[in-house]
């Protein structure tokens, strides 16, 4: 694999440095230090059991926000290939490029309109109907920000390094007190005390295949809801509301995806991750399917989550669409917030 040119990495590292300069206090001061630890992390390629020490982190992050100071003014940069300048944002044409080469490239906006980008090793590039899948490994470039899976437009993108370590991050909190729940049974499932090297690469396949069928089902939720949806989140400046919305989003595209393989599938240990990830939101607004997993654990039956599944696929299409003739009897360009009332209605 070629080495990639250092002027098109450094345009690259410093649009991820401009986004972090931009966004990073929009996080609670305990999200930004989570996020922060884990980037210390990556940039100093410490492994995921590798304790790290308050006065290093410390330094590293004070050195960082300095830093960060100096590019308020800054402007992104336009990416150097061969032979012509392209937009950050131009992901087709970087990938023209990267693709050959072994490398992959990934551009868009994330919550609370945070571009997010990276450069990462090429493990998977397929195309399938109507989208292409690109799947990077250890990456070169990135930012304070890595989550694991993102779709624009007809791309999806899977970071499997991002997903390792977020996986090692919920077993590390997991085992401070190892209580009986959904990623116990997961570990379990793999084998993790037995062999744990072994298990969390199955794992990261599992989180991968489940990260894909979510992408696919979010690409459908964007065919049933419109163009207006993006707008929608776009026009709102309220965090909870924005949060609400996405979570109503993923919602519906597990129910129409991610569940409905799983359960044809019978993979109990896929289903009880699936389990151990849903957390936050989309557990709070779908207490209908954490009920129906307990049954299925008590009675090992799936007959309640399925249909659970079937009714919940029926109820994040009407929330949603509800959510959208909201937004569209109010203002265009106005900020649009979400009432409590509404809020409640969403659960299932």
């Amino acid at each position: 694999m070629p080495a990639l040119p250092t002027l098109f990495l450094d345009a690259v590292r410093h649009n991820c440095d401009v986004s972090d300069a931009r966004h990073a206090g929009s996080y609670s001061l305990c999200v930004y230090l989570m996020h922060m630890r884990e980037y210390f992390r990556w940039e100093r390629q410490l492994g995921p059991d590798v304790v790290l020490g308050a006065g290093a982190v410390g330094e590293w992050v004070h050195r960082r926000e300095s830093y960060w100071a100096t590019l308020e003014d800054a402007s992104y940069r336009p990416l150097p290939l061969p032979g012509q300048q392209v937009d950050a944002f131009d992901v087709d044409a970087v990938n023209t490029w990267l693709v050959p080469l072994g490398y992959g490239y990934s551009a868009g906006v994330g919550r609370f309109g945070k571009p997010i980008f990276s450069v990462g090793c090429l493990s998977a590039s397929e195309s399938g109907e109507g989208y292409r899948l690109l799947c990077t490994d250890t990456e070169k470039v990135r930012e304070m920000i890595a989550p694991p899976a993102m779709t624009r437009g007809d791309t999806i993108w899977i970071r499997r390094e991002s997903l390792r370590r977020a996986l090692w991050e919920m077993i590390e909190e997991w085992q401070w007190k190892k209580p009986r729940n959904a990623l116990s049974r997961a570990l379990d499932s793999y084998g993790f005390t037995e062999d744990a090297k072994n298990a969390m690469e199955q794992m990261v396949e599992a989180f991968s295949e489940t990260a894909i069928l979510h992408e696919l089902g979010e690409r459908v939720c964007g065919e049933q809801l419109g163009s207006d949806w993006e707008d929608m989140l776009s026009a709102t400046e309220d965090r909870a509301t924005e949060a609400l919305m996405r979570t109503v989003r993923d919602n519906l595209a597990d129910c129409l995806m991610v569940l409905p393989a799983l359960l044809a599938e019978k993979d109990q240990a896929s289903l009880h991750f699936y389990f151990a990830t849903m957390t936050g939101l989309r557990r709070q607004l779908f207490p209908a399917l954490v009920e129906a997993y307990e049954e299925f654990l008590i009675r090992s039956s799936a007959s309640r989550l399925k249909q659970v599944v079937r009714e919940g696929a029926r109820h994040w299409l009407e929330g949603a669409s509800h959510l959208l003739e909201a937004y569209r009897r109010g203002v265009a360009g106005s900020d649009f917030t979400l009432s409590s009332e509404m809020a409640e209605r969403l659960k299932f």
